[in-house]
């Protein structure tokens, strides 16, 4: 078994790993989904798609940074603002303690490799706060806790095609979205034990929240690491990554 040196480099909501590689079952992105994962069933019906009414669409979502406190919790902090937008009083800190947590420990050899770690789609990974490493949470969980605080109202988009996303933000509602920390695609992969199956992550996931688009399609977040509001992001470019990260995607019902 091929044996590769690990470090590990925290930057906001950013692992940067080497890790060993497994003989074990792999569990790997999702590239392709047919069907979103709603928590709660909605009938969408027809849409004409965002933008044919309005040109520019752009939601007033106030802007909560991350860091200090929350290092890796780029998602709980989006979330936050999702639910701030919503009248929801929610605070980053409260959601990094309420979000299920993941609790395989962080395992390394002598060497400091890992040996094995959790999985982002059971719960948070490591410790949000920074304080020990930690990596990150997906779309389950994220609409979990948003149901907590909005009954029967989370709507998890996870696998629908990205006009059903900006059809959210026309209708009026941010969108919790995982791409990467520029916004491109990752350039790699890395892999680590988890139970009887092998976590397969980019070096640089990162959630946002869109809150709107124009006419020159251009995306339009705000970022809870740069602390940027409005960031204008290309489309070709952005869709590029969420679609290489699973295409997640959390908001709300009406």
């Amino acid at each position: 078994m091929e044996k590769r040196m690990f470090a590990l480099l925290g930057i906001g909501c950013m692992l940067i790993a080497f890790l060993p590689g497994y003989g074990t079952k792999e569990k790997s992105y999702p590239e392709e989904k047919t069907e979103y994962r709603n928590v709660e069933k909605l009938k969408t019906g027809d849409s004409s798609g965002p933008g044919e009414q309005e040109e520019k669409k752009i939601l007033d979502v106030p802007l909560i940074w991350q860091n200090p406190e929350l290092k890796y919790g780029c998602e709980v902090t989006s979330l936050a603002m999702v639910l701030r937008y919503a009248g929801i009083k929610a605070d980053k800190t409260a959601l990094a303690k309420q979000i299920k947590k993941d609790s395989d420990p962080l395992k390394k050899t002598k060497s400091g490799d890992i040996v094995s770690w959790g999985d982002p789609e059971d719960g948070f990974v490591g410790d949000v706060s920074g304080k020990k490493p930690g990596y990150a949470v997906y779309d389950r969980e994220i609409a979990a806790l948003l149901d907590r605080y909005m009954p029967h109202r989370a709507y998890n988009l996870t696998g629908a095609p990205f006009e059903k996303v900006l059809q959210q933000v026309e209708d009026g509602r941010p969108v919790v979205v995982w791409t990467t920390g520029d916004y491109r695609l990752p350039d790699r992969w890395e892999k680590w034990q988890h139970k009887d199956e092998v976590v397969k992550t980019p070096l640089d996931l990162h959630a946002v929240v869109l809150v709107g688009y124009d006419a020159g399609h251009v995306y339009i977040i705000n970022d809870p690491l740069s602390g940027k509001k409005p960031h204008k992001v290309d489309k070709k470019q952005f869709t590029a990554s969420w679609n290489a990260l699973g295409k997640r995607a959390v908001t709300y019902l009406p």
